[in-house]
């Protein structure tokens, strides 16, 4: 017994020390139909998925960001230390990478790109995206930003749709269905359960998509701007370079590219506007105070007009010089007029003086009037004419008469024109002089006039010189936003592949295989785990040292019989119990006499007649005289396979039979196999078997047979079976597989431990062949109920 137990010890050892593939490969094999079903399943789903799934595409756009730093920057890369960043310089390329990634950014391109609004069609079980692609094109000119609802357009001619299906999103985020269909006409603005739309034709439209239904989903446009700015992925191309890489996925290729390439635009067109903000302001600035200096240059010029005009001014300088050559004009004229009035004085006096009556009168004195001239000339003659008849004659001489009062007649002509010249004369010199003094007093108030006019003028400059500064300015300033460049320079627009990112199918179909694998070995895993009771001969050797005499496979379900070991057998079964009677030769080495073999189990259903009673037959083919005694008192399983009613061991043991002949019963269940059975249930099973007749009847036995096979109670529900153990030799524990606790088994090795049973050792019965090698997976269809009592009812169905 030691040495089984050194061997029991190595091989354990040897067992834990070896992977065993083989029984990996028996629990694949033992099952192999539950991986097939999962895996055709599992890559049925797969195919159902990439029928289904949308294709999703990748676009990849690459941004340089031109570094504008110096100074510092500059110095650190020069020496290498552009890594540490040992003079604290923050490249403006980190904070560009989570820019593009800015929400107000992304929402500019989605209200460019109108993302909130898709077009699909179905394609088999796959939708697909109608991006630029779609038939009709509708517009919603009352819908808001943050409106979900969606519906379905179906072209039915070249002139009119069909709407249909309409679902709405409320407040509280519920679907509000509506069953409204309606046909409209392209290009009309229709009224909808969902609001004003107009249908209008795209370059799409054809036959092709009569009759096709085509959905059209308005989002939220906040939760659609938070999508693409969850998946666009921004990062720098290399920790050394300020190179941006813009990654995005859509099952779209022309959206993600317009999304990306709209994106790099506006981004660009914000960091214009970022740079021209100082040039906006200015250019806000310049045209406010033009606006202003307009209005005051205005009112300078207002100013100086009023001004000439109140005091009749033109050019100041020149009118000062005409003002002067007027004045000397004036006063040279006011001259010859007071010469002339002077002269017309000295004839008024010459003509006056009576002395000189009888004188001619002067002429030729430089007097302006020619008429008076003429008067004097025209006296001077007559006077002349009259002196020369006078010495030729007297005074008396008529004509002499006429001649002196024609002479007084034009004295008196001339006196008078004398009178008027002079008064002309005066009045020509007072005008001369008013005149004069006007253009005096003109000349006098020049400096003052000059002195305003110059002073206006200066602010009129100063304001002119202002609004051409400003011009100039505001010329520079637009001449400097358009040329205003981007620190961004497209290295490579947004592009790739053409094929899908995903669903990658055989990535899917190789996942489903696995996945095929692993439901299977999961569910065979679990079971497992959650599996507590004894299946091999390694879990009780593990937790016991008991010896072991053998494994006994589980019997066919279509096996009705209760004895399989028979002459010339070769099953599995049979050479069990063949290997179990062989191993029993191992046990004598501690007992001496090896006659009485008592069967026992923990618990009911073990199979401990089946074991028995095949093991009795194994016996006996070896021409052993074997008999086979049920002390199962209680319920007497063996008795019932016999299907014959005679005396039992409870007659013999109540002293009711005298002897024990009349309770052998021969040739039972196999020929040359004798039989005790239990006999009628007693009343006191346990006092009955304390009695000094079991242990006469046994040494009876003894003396007749080689071996007396006892089938028991399970020791672990009545006492029956240690009371009956004082007469055996050997005892063997049946512990059915898939029924005993792995729990139960440090019980089980107490009871080893402490002798209570005379050489205890194990026979493993019911075990599956999906099961040898410490597989998984296994079902056992053999057994029956144990009860105690008398339950007739429960014994004839055992026996069906």
């Amino acid at each position: 017994m030691e040495n089984n137990q050194i061997n029991n010890t190595q091989q354990q050892q040897d067992e834990e020390n070896v992977l065993n593939l083989w029984d990996l490969y028996l629990v694949l094999k033992a099952n192999w139909k539950w991986f097939a079903l999962s895996i055709v399943a599992c890559l049925g789903l797969a195919c159902l998925y990439l029928l289904w799934a949308p294709k999703v595409y990748t676009r990849t756009a690459s941004i340089l960001i031109k570094d504008e730093q110096k100074g510092g920057a500059g110095m650190a890369n020069a020496y290498g230390f552009a890594d540490l960043d040992m003079f604290g310089v923050q490249r403006n390329v980190d904070n560009e990478v989570i820019v593009f990634k800015a929400y107000r950014l992304m929402h500019i391109v989605a209200q460019r790109l109108h993302l909130d609004v898709s077009y699909t069609i179905k394609e088999g079980l796959r939708t697909v995206e109608l991006y630029r692609e779609s038939p009709v094109v509708l517009s919603f000119p009352d819908v808001e930003e943050a409106q979900s609802f969606s519906f379905k357009v179906t072209p039915l001619s070249d002139k009119e749709v069909q709407l249909s299906d309409f679902v709405a999103l409320d407040e509280e985020g519920d679907e509000v269905e509506y069953d409204e269909v309606q046909k409209v006409a392209l290009n009309d603005t229709v009224n909808t359960p969902i609001g004003r739309m107009v249908v209008v034709p795209s370059l799409y439209y054809t036959d092709l998509y009569y009759n096709e239904a085509i959905k059209v989903r308005k989002s939220n446009m906040a939760k659609v701007v938070e999508k693409y700015q969850a998946d666009l992925q921004s990062a720098l191309a290399s920790k050394t370079a300020t190179i941006i890489n813009l990654t995005l996925q859509d099952v779209s290729i022309s959206r993600t590219e317009d999304v990306l390439n709209t994106l790099i635009s506006v981004y660009n067109e914000d960091a214009i506007n970022d740079k021209n903000r100082v040039t906006v302001n200015t250019s806000n600035f310049i045209a406010d105070r033009l606006v202003i200096i307009e209005k005051e240059l205005g009112s300078v010029d207002a100013s100086i007009e009023e001004f000439k005009r109140a005091n009749q001014l033109t050019d100041i300088t020149s009118e000062t010089g005409m003002y002067l050559e007027n004045t000397s004009m004036y006063q040279k004229e006011g001259l010859s007029l007071e010469n002339q009035l002077s002269l017309a004085r000295y004839i008024q006096e010459y003509l006056n003086d009576p002395q000189k009556a009888a004188d001619l009168i002067p002429a030729n004195t430089g007097i302006s009037d020619a008429g008076v001239e003429q008067q004097i000339a025209e006296y001077n003659e007559t006077l002349l004419k009259r002196d020369k008849l006078i010495s030729n004659s007297s005074n008396k001489n008529p004509v002499v008469m006429d001649l002196n009062n024609s002479l007084s007649a034009m004295k008196q002509t001339i006196i008078r024109s004398i009178d008027n010249l002079i008064v002309g004369l005066e009045i020509k010199i007072r005008n001369v002089r008013a005149q004069e003094e006007q253009l005096t007093k003109r000349i006098e108030a020049v400096p003052s006039q000059q002195k305003h006019v110059l002073s206006v003028e200066r602010q009129q400059k100063i304001k002119e010189e202002l609004y051409l500064y400003l011009l100039n300015k505001r010329e520079e300033n637009a001449l400097s936003q358009a040329i205003t460049e981007s620190n961004t320079r497209i290295l490579d627009p947004a592009t790739g592949s053409v094929d899908p990112v995903s669903p990658k199918s055989i990535i899917v179909l190789a996942a489903a295989f696995i996945l095929g694998c692993a439901i299977p070995a999961g569910v065979i895993w679990l079971i497992w785990s959650m599996d507590t009771k004894v299946h091999t001969k390694k879990e009780i050797q593990d937790a016991t040292t008991i010896p072991f005499l053998g494994e006994i496979p589980a019997q066919d379900k279509k096996e009705k019989s209760k004895v399989v070991v028979r002459s010339g057998s070769r099953d599995a079964v049979s050479e069990a119990f063949r290997i179990i009677r062989t191993n029993m030769d191992f046990m004598r080495v501690r007992a001496k006499d090896m006659k009485v073999v008592m069967f026992t189990s923990m618990n009911p259903g073990a199979g401990k007649t089946f074991v028995s009673s095949n093991l009795a037959a194994s016996l006996v083919l070896m021409k052993k005289r074997v008999v086979l005694v049920d002390l199962d008192i209680r319920k007497g399983t063996l008795s019932g396979h016999t299907h014959t009613k005679a005396k039992g061991a409870t007659n013999y043991l109540s002293d009711k039979v005298a002897s024990i002949d009349e309770i052998i019963l021969k040739d039972q269940l196999v020929e040359g196999l004798d039989m005790i059975q239990a006999g009628p249930v007693p009343p006191n099973p346990a006092e009955l078997l304390l009695s000094d007749r079991l242990d006469q009847m046994f040494a009876e036995l003894r003396e007749r047979y080689d071996y007396i096979i006892v089938d028991n109670v399970p020791a672990g529900v009545v006492a029956d079976a240690p009371i009956v153990n004082r007469v055996a030799d050997l005892t063997i524990y049946v512990v059915r597989a898939g029924i005993l606790d792995r729990r139960q088994l440090p019980e089980l090795e107490r009871l080893y431990q402490s002798g209570q049973f005379k050489n205890l050792a194990i026979v493993l019965n019911g075990i599956e062949h999906k099961r040898i090698g410490y597989g998984y997976g296994y079902g056992y269809g053999y057994g029956y109920g144990y009860g105690y009592g008398n339950d007739d009812k429960k014994k004839k169905k055992e026996e069906a």
